[in-house]
Protein backbone atom coordinates (compact mmCIF):
# COMPACT_ATOMS: atom_id res chain seq x y z
CA UNK A 1 0.00 0.00 0.00
CA UNK A 2 1.49 3.18 -0.59
CA UNK A 3 2.46 5.45 2.24
CA UNK A 4 1.09 8.85 2.96
CA UNK A 5 4.18 10.83 1.03
CA UNK A 6 3.23 8.69 -1.72
CA UNK A 7 -0.83 9.39 -1.01
CA UNK A 8 -2.11 8.11 -4.89
CA UNK A 9 -4.67 10.50 -5.88
CA UNK A 10 -7.60 7.44 -6.86
CA UNK A 11 -10.56 8.45 -9.16
CA UNK A 12 -13.42 5.56 -9.44
CA UNK A 13 -16.13 6.55 -11.56
CA UNK A 14 -19.37 7.96 -10.26
CA UNK A 15 -23.03 6.25 -11.91
CA UNK A 16 -24.16 2.77 -13.05
CA UNK A 17 -20.29 1.17 -12.80
CA UNK A 18 -19.40 2.95 -9.55
CA UNK A 19 -20.64 -0.46 -7.51
CA UNK A 20 -18.77 -3.09 -9.69
CA UNK A 21 -15.30 -0.54 -8.87
CA UNK A 22 -16.22 -0.48 -5.29
CA UNK A 23 -16.56 -4.09 -4.60
CA UNK A 24 -13.45 -4.77 -6.41
CA UNK A 25 -11.28 -2.45 -4.01
CA UNK A 26 -12.99 -3.79 -0.72
CA UNK A 27 -12.16 -7.39 -2.28
CA UNK A 28 -8.39 -6.35 -2.97
CA UNK A 29 -8.38 -4.94 0.64
CA UNK A 30 -9.09 -1.01 0.28
CA UNK A 31 -12.77 -0.30 1.41
CA UNK A 32 -14.62 3.12 0.94
CA UNK A 33 -16.84 4.88 3.12
CA UNK A 34 -18.98 7.99 2.56
CA UNK A 35 -17.33 10.62 3.71
CA UNK A 36 -18.99 14.01 4.86
CA UNK A 37 -18.80 15.08 0.98
CA UNK A 38 -20.39 13.17 -1.09
CA UNK A 39 -17.91 12.95 -3.98
CA UNK A 40 -14.71 11.91 -1.36
CA UNK A 41 -15.35 8.67 -0.06
CA UNK A 42 -12.87 7.77 2.52
CA UNK A 43 -10.74 4.70 1.77
CA UNK A 44 -10.06 2.29 4.69
CA UNK A 45 -6.23 2.33 4.55
CA UNK A 46 -3.99 5.23 4.29
CA UNK A 47 -2.07 6.23 1.20
CA UNK A 48 -5.11 7.31 -1.31
CA UNK A 49 -7.03 10.08 -1.66
CA UNK A 50 -10.40 9.14 -3.55
CA UNK A 51 -12.65 10.97 -5.80
CA UNK A 52 -15.95 10.47 -7.64
CA UNK A 53 -16.06 11.57 -11.30
CA UNK A 54 -17.97 10.95 -13.86
CA UNK A 55 -15.88 8.35 -16.39
CA UNK A 56 -15.30 10.96 -19.10
CA UNK A 57 -14.01 13.69 -16.63
CA UNK A 58 -11.42 10.56 -15.59
CA UNK A 59 -9.72 10.49 -18.65
CA UNK A 60 -9.20 14.51 -18.86
CA UNK A 61 -8.40 14.69 -15.04
CA UNK A 62 -5.53 11.81 -15.80
CA UNK A 63 -4.58 13.82 -18.95
CA UNK A 64 -4.20 16.68 -17.46
CA UNK A 65 -2.61 15.10 -14.17
CA UNK A 66 -4.49 16.34 -11.82
CA UNK A 67 -5.46 12.54 -10.48
CA UNK A 68 -2.72 9.90 -11.05
CA UNK A 69 -4.66 6.75 -11.30
CA UNK A 70 -8.36 6.18 -12.51
CA UNK A 71 -11.05 3.24 -13.61
CA UNK A 72 -12.77 4.55 -16.56
CA UNK A 73 -14.38 3.04 -19.84
CA UNK A 74 -12.11 2.70 -22.46
CA UNK A 75 -14.63 3.94 -24.83
CA UNK A 76 -14.34 7.66 -23.31
CA UNK A 77 -10.49 6.67 -23.49
CA UNK A 78 -10.77 6.24 -27.42
CA UNK A 79 -13.15 8.88 -27.84
CA UNK A 80 -10.74 12.04 -26.17
CA UNK A 81 -7.57 9.92 -28.07
CA UNK A 82 -6.24 10.37 -24.09
CA UNK A 83 -2.57 9.93 -23.78
CA UNK A 84 -2.86 7.25 -20.65
CA UNK A 85 -1.32 3.81 -19.90
CA UNK A 86 -3.38 1.10 -19.36
CA UNK A 87 -2.65 -1.13 -16.40
CA UNK A 88 -5.12 -3.25 -16.06
CA UNK A 89 -8.46 -4.29 -17.78
CA UNK A 90 -11.33 -5.14 -14.89
CA UNK A 91 -13.51 -7.10 -17.25
CA UNK A 92 -16.17 -5.07 -15.31
CA UNK A 93 -18.90 -3.59 -17.65
CA UNK A 94 -18.38 -5.30 -20.97
CA UNK A 95 -19.77 -3.15 -23.92
CA UNK A 96 -19.68 -2.88 -27.32
CA UNK A 97 -19.74 0.03 -29.39
CA UNK A 98 -21.91 -0.60 -32.40
CA UNK A 99 -23.21 1.17 -35.56
CA UNK A 100 -26.90 0.50 -35.65
CA UNK A 101 -29.89 1.01 -38.35
CA UNK A 102 -33.77 0.84 -38.01
CA UNK A 103 -34.01 -2.35 -40.26
CA UNK A 104 -36.34 -1.12 -42.94
CA UNK A 105 -33.58 1.61 -43.78
CA UNK A 106 -31.01 -1.25 -44.83
CA UNK A 107 -30.56 -2.93 -48.13
CA UNK A 108 -29.83 -6.56 -48.06
CA UNK A 109 -28.34 -5.86 -44.52
CA UNK A 110 -26.07 -2.86 -45.43
CA UNK A 111 -26.52 1.30 -45.15
CA UNK A 112 -27.96 2.78 -48.65
CA UNK A 113 -25.97 4.29 -50.90
CA UNK A 114 -27.29 7.80 -50.19
CA UNK A 115 -26.67 10.99 -47.91
CA UNK A 116 -27.40 9.47 -44.07
CA UNK A 117 -27.23 11.42 -40.90
CA UNK A 118 -25.27 9.32 -38.08
CA UNK A 119 -25.56 10.59 -34.03
CA UNK A 120 -23.78 9.68 -31.55
CA UNK A 121 -22.33 10.76 -28.20
CA UNK A 122 -19.24 10.21 -29.41
CA UNK A 123 -17.75 12.47 -31.93
CA UNK A 124 -14.15 11.38 -32.28
CA UNK A 125 -15.08 7.47 -32.81
CA UNK A 126 -18.17 8.77 -34.63
CA UNK A 127 -16.56 10.63 -37.43
CA UNK A 128 -13.78 8.09 -37.81
CA UNK A 129 -16.12 5.17 -38.21
CA UNK A 130 -17.65 7.59 -41.17
CA UNK A 131 -14.33 8.25 -42.72
CA UNK A 132 -13.14 4.79 -42.70
CA UNK A 133 -16.38 3.50 -44.36
CA UNK A 134 -16.24 6.28 -46.99
CA UNK A 135 -19.67 7.44 -46.11
CA UNK A 136 -21.81 10.50 -47.06
CA UNK A 137 -22.72 11.47 -43.82
CA UNK A 138 -23.48 14.31 -41.77
CA UNK A 139 -22.67 14.03 -37.69
CA UNK A 140 -25.25 14.97 -35.21
CA UNK A 141 -24.06 14.74 -31.45
CA UNK A 142 -26.37 13.96 -28.91
CA UNK A 143 -26.49 13.68 -25.17
CA UNK A 144 -27.67 10.68 -24.15
CA UNK A 145 -30.67 8.39 -25.23
CA UNK A 146 -29.22 8.35 -28.60
CA UNK A 147 -31.70 5.26 -29.66
CA UNK A 148 -34.69 6.89 -30.08
CA UNK A 149 -33.09 9.73 -32.47
CA UNK A 150 -33.60 7.30 -35.78
CA UNK A 151 -35.63 7.20 -37.87
CA UNK A 152 -36.99 10.61 -37.74
CA UNK A 153 -33.60 12.73 -36.77
CA UNK A 154 -31.39 10.55 -37.69
CA UNK A 155 -30.63 7.33 -40.22
CA UNK A 156 -27.69 6.13 -37.92
CA UNK A 157 -26.72 5.73 -34.29
CA UNK A 158 -22.68 4.78 -32.71
CA UNK A 159 -23.26 4.00 -29.27
CA UNK A 160 -22.43 1.42 -26.76
CA UNK A 161 -24.51 -1.43 -26.12
CA UNK A 162 -24.57 -4.30 -23.61
CA UNK A 163 -26.97 -7.04 -24.63
CA UNK A 164 -28.90 -5.24 -27.68
CA UNK A 165 -31.91 -4.99 -25.55
CA UNK A 166 -32.69 -0.70 -25.75
CA UNK A 167 -31.73 -1.17 -29.24
CA UNK A 168 -34.07 -4.06 -29.82
CA UNK A 169 -36.85 -1.96 -28.41
CA UNK A 170 -36.00 0.92 -30.57
CA UNK A 171 -36.24 -0.99 -34.04
CA UNK A 172 -32.61 -0.86 -34.61
CA UNK A 173 -29.96 -3.58 -35.87
CA UNK A 174 -26.06 -3.69 -35.51
CA UNK A 175 -24.81 -2.67 -38.62
CA UNK A 176 -21.22 -3.41 -37.44
CA UNK A 177 -19.59 -3.28 -34.09
CA UNK A 178 -16.70 -0.28 -34.01
CA UNK A 179 -14.72 -1.28 -31.03
CA UNK A 180 -15.28 -3.51 -27.36
CA UNK A 181 -14.95 -1.22 -24.37
CA UNK A 182 -15.17 -2.61 -20.59
CA UNK A 183 -13.90 -0.85 -17.27
CA UNK A 184 -10.20 -0.64 -16.67
CA UNK A 185 -7.50 0.95 -14.54
CA UNK A 186 -5.58 4.08 -16.11
CA UNK A 187 -2.56 5.75 -14.45
CA UNK A 188 -0.87 9.46 -15.67
CA UNK A 189 2.19 9.13 -17.22
CA UNK A 190 3.38 12.42 -14.81
CA UNK A 191 2.31 10.10 -12.10
CA UNK A 192 4.44 6.89 -13.51
CA UNK A 193 7.80 9.29 -14.19
CA UNK A 194 7.58 9.70 -9.67
CA UNK A 195 8.86 7.07 -8.42
CA UNK A 196 7.09 6.98 -5.27
CA UNK A 197 3.73 7.20 -7.08
CA UNK A 198 5.22 4.35 -9.25
CA UNK A 199 5.80 2.50 -6.23
CA UNK A 200 2.40 2.55 -4.82
CA UNK A 201 1.01 1.85 -8.23
CA UNK A 202 2.21 -1.00 -9.04
CA UNK A 203 1.07 -2.31 -5.69
CA UNK A 204 -2.63 -1.53 -6.38
CA UNK A 205 -2.25 -2.95 -9.47
CA UNK A 206 -1.14 -6.13 -8.09
CA UNK A 207 -3.82 -6.15 -5.22
CA UNK A 208 -6.68 -5.48 -8.02
CA UNK A 209 -5.51 -7.59 -10.68
CA UNK A 210 -4.64 -10.65 -7.82
CA UNK A 211 -9.08 -10.38 -7.38
CA UNK A 212 -9.97 -9.85 -11.12
CA UNK A 213 -7.78 -13.23 -11.70
CA UNK A 214 -9.35 -14.82 -8.51
CA UNK A 215 -12.90 -14.36 -9.68
CA UNK A 216 -11.78 -16.07 -13.16
CA UNK A 217 -11.04 -18.86 -11.01
CA UNK A 218 -12.23 -21.69 -8.44
CA UNK A 219 -9.87 -23.65 -6.47
CA UNK A 220 -11.07 -27.92 -6.84
CA UNK A 221 -9.95 -30.27 -4.18
CA UNK A 222 -10.35 -34.21 -4.42
CA UNK A 223 -9.57 -37.66 -3.29
CA UNK A 224 -8.11 -40.13 -5.83
CA UNK A 225 -6.64 -43.48 -5.70
CA UNK A 226 -3.19 -43.79 -6.62
CA UNK A 227 -3.91 -46.14 -9.66
CA UNK A 228 -5.91 -43.33 -10.94
CA UNK A 229 -3.74 -40.23 -10.63
CA UNK A 230 -3.04 -39.66 -13.63
CA UNK A 231 -5.81 -40.19 -15.56
CA UNK A 232 -7.58 -37.35 -13.31
CA UNK A 233 -4.17 -35.05 -13.81
CA UNK A 234 -4.52 -35.65 -17.41
CA UNK A 235 -8.44 -33.67 -17.40
CA UNK A 236 -7.20 -31.28 -14.50
CA UNK A 237 -6.62 -27.91 -15.79
CA UNK A 238 -4.22 -25.62 -12.97
CA UNK A 239 -2.29 -22.69 -13.26
CA UNK A 240 1.20 -24.20 -13.04
CA UNK A 241 0.86 -27.88 -11.58
CA UNK A 242 -1.67 -29.50 -9.02
CA UNK A 243 -0.68 -29.83 -5.68
CA UNK A 244 -0.30 -33.41 -3.97
CA UNK A 245 -0.78 -34.81 -1.11
CA UNK A 246 -1.22 -38.59 0.29
CA UNK A 247 -4.14 -39.47 2.47
CA UNK A 248 -3.30 -40.94 5.98
CA UNK A 249 -2.54 -44.53 5.19
CA UNK A 250 -1.04 -44.05 1.89
CA UNK A 251 -3.66 -45.76 -0.27
CA UNK A 252 -5.04 -42.16 -1.94
CA UNK A 253 -3.82 -39.00 -2.55
CA UNK A 254 -5.37 -35.38 -2.14
CA UNK A 255 -5.16 -33.16 -5.16
CA UNK A 256 -5.82 -29.71 -5.45
CA UNK A 257 -6.02 -27.36 -8.22
CA UNK A 258 -7.20 -23.76 -9.09
CA UNK A 259 -9.52 -24.06 -12.35
CA UNK A 260 -10.85 -21.90 -15.10
CA UNK A 261 -14.09 -21.35 -13.37
CA UNK A 262 -15.47 -21.55 -16.48
CA UNK A 263 -15.00 -25.33 -17.40
CA UNK A 264 -15.77 -26.21 -13.96
CA UNK A 265 -19.64 -27.69 -15.33
CA UNK A 266 -17.74 -29.97 -17.89
CA UNK A 267 -14.70 -30.98 -15.48
CA UNK A 268 -16.68 -32.26 -12.07
CA UNK A 269 -18.52 -34.92 -14.35
CA UNK A 270 -15.08 -35.95 -15.93
CA UNK A 271 -13.56 -36.31 -12.92
CA UNK A 272 -15.75 -38.19 -11.49
CA UNK A 273 -15.57 -40.54 -14.28
CA UNK A 274 -12.11 -40.78 -13.39
CA UNK A 275 -11.92 -42.10 -10.26
CA UNK A 276 -11.77 -38.60 -8.40
CA UNK A 277 -14.19 -38.68 -4.85
CA UNK A 278 -14.75 -36.40 -2.14
CA UNK A 279 -14.72 -33.31 -4.41
CA UNK A 280 -14.99 -29.90 -3.09
CA UNK A 281 -14.78 -26.54 -4.66
CA UNK A 282 -14.55 -23.27 -3.13
CA UNK A 283 -14.19 -19.35 -4.09
CA UNK A 284 -11.02 -18.22 -4.60
CA UNK A 285 -10.35 -14.72 -3.04
CA UNK A 286 -7.18 -13.24 -4.46
CA UNK A 287 -4.45 -15.27 -6.84
CA UNK A 288 -0.52 -13.90 -7.02
CA UNK A 289 1.11 -15.72 -9.56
Amino acid sequence: MPTESASLHLAIPKGRIQSGVIDLLAAAGIGLRSGPRGYRPVPSVPGYEVKLLKPQTIVEMLAAGSRDVGFTGADWVAETDADLVELLNTGLDPVQMVAAAPEHLLEDGRLPQRRLVVASEYPRLATQWIAQRGLDATFVRSYGATEVFPPEDADVIVDITATGETLTANGLVIVEEVMRSSTRLYASSLALDTPEKKTAIEALVLGVQSVVEARTRAMVELNVAGDRLESVIDVLPCMREPTIAYLHGGSALSVKAAVPRAALASLLPSLKERGATDIVVTRLEQIVP
